[in-house]
Order: C-alpha cells, then structure tokens, then sequence
C-alpha cells in the first residue's frame, strides 16, 4: 500500500492518488468517468452542506461529513489532473500568479 509522506503537498496528494488507483484496479477508468464521479461527490457535499446549515434533506439518504466529502473531491480532482497531466500545484500557482494581476471589486 502507497504511503503518503507528511506534511502532505500538492504533488504528494497527486502522486499518492495515482498510486492508490493503480493498486485499486482503478487506472483504466477514463477522464470521463472521473469527472461524472467528481460530480456526484460535489453533489454530496453539497448534500453535507445542506444538513450543517439546517436546510430541509431527504431523511432516507445518507449524507456524508463535510470534510470526508472534500476529501473525495480532492482526491477526484488529483485523478483527472494525472489523467490530464496537469501538475495541480503548478497550475494553482499559475493561475494565482494571473489572479494577482486581476481587480477585484
């Protein structure tokens, strides 16, 4: 089993991810499949964000914590970056740089 090594970066989440899927059998799931699976964690932890702030849910689903479900979004959004070969770090830092140079009002 992969180890992650602490404190965790951005680029040892991601190469941490791609290691899990390749011991999981999980490699030769597309991009596609990736982001239809990133979408439904969205949607449950928008679900988890519904109960925290009190809003009416569905009493028969299962609704997730916040932070397990951002975990899952994290983890899917470093699986499309390695099937995309984004470098997520470097692509943060990038658009930050271009952020910077933005008004904001």
């Amino acid at each position: 089993m992969p180890e992650l090594t602490r404190p965790a970066d951005l680029n040892a989440l991601q190469h941490y991810v791609r290691e899990l899927e390749a011991e999981r059998g999980f490699e030769d799931q597309g991009v596609l499949d990736k982001c239809l699976m990133l979408g439904e964690e969205v949607g449950e932890l928008f679900k988890a964000i519904r109960k925290q702030q009190g809003l009416k849910t569905d009493p028969n689903s299962t609704i997730g914590d916040i932070d397990g479900e951002l975990a899952d979004v994290l983890i899917f959004l470093c699986s499309i970056a390695n099937r995309c070969d984004v470098n997520l770090e470097q692509a943060f830092l990038s658009k930050e740089a271009l952020n910077k140079t933005r008004t904001w009002k």
